[in-house]
């Protein structure tokens, strides 16, 4: 069967964008390099025309210059039609890249959201908002075992604070006083004499002289300082 009908032949595979845009690309180098070819003997006729005279010979050469600025034009037309070609598959090509990086961008957020979905079942809200009343409970009885642990057992529950205010501005004037003497504290400080003698009781020192024995006088002199004054004579001996 395959001899008489043939063997069926693999389809070849679409051209691409890419494939489409170098094929044209190709071509239109090709036309380009007929152009410049065109350009150069167009250039050699001028110069042969310049060169000779009016006459046939010069309309001769005008003439294969005419026919090579027509195949001149006829490239440039193939030429800017490839490139108009190039153009729109370019566009295409850009467009086809634009939709692939959307697909990838779908495909990624798609990937996103369901991991965020599969996350988010393991995550409640009203699991958060009991741990956080948890949490607040427990920092309010340790505030208060700390406080527990750092009373006093020697200070009463029953102290009136007005009292102890007064007895602080009473030690705060106190200490004002002393503060006034000089510095030194009122029980180091020397009580006056009239004070002390009417606490001892003392009698009065005497301020005469006691009268001489056996109806004697005392005829010695007495100094400025009240002392028995020294005989000059015991001074010079």
């Amino acid at each position: 069967m395959r001899r008489v009908f043939g063997a069926k032949k693999d389809k070849e595979p679409p051209p691409t964008v890419q494939d489409a845009s170098d094929r044209i690309n190709k071509r239109g180098d090709t036309v380009e390099e007929k152009i410049n070819k065109l350009d150069a003997e167009l250039a050699k006729y001028k110069e042969q025309i310049k060169r000779t005279r009016a006459g046939p010979a010069q309309e001769a050469v005008k003439a294969r210059a005419m026919r090579v600025l027509k195949q001149k034009r006829m490239y440039e037309g193939q030429r800017d039609m490839l490139y108009n070609q190039t153009f729109n598959l370019d566009q295409v090509s850009f467009a086809a890249e634009g939709i692939k990086d959307a697909q990838q961008t779908m495909s990624a957020l798609k990937t996103a959201n369901k991991d965020l979905k599969g996350m988010m079942k393991t995550v409640k809200i009203q699991d958060i908002d009991n741990l956080q009343d948890e949490m607040m409970d427990l920092m309010d009885v340790s505030n208060e075992i700390q406080e527990s642990l750092g009373r006093s057992y020697s200070v009463p529950d029953d102290i009136d604070e007005e009292e102890l205010m007064g007895e602080l501005d009473a030690l705060e004037a106190d200490m004002g006083m002393e503060t006034e003497n000089d510095g030194v504290p009122s029980y180091l400080q020397l009580d006056k004499e009239s004070d002390l003698d009417s606490e001892l009781n003392l009698p009065s020192a005497p301020t005469g002289h006691a009268p001489a024995p056996g109806g004697r006088t005392n005829a010695q002199t007495e100094d400025e300082l009240g002392l028995p004054a020294v005989p000059s004579a015991s001074l010079r001996g």
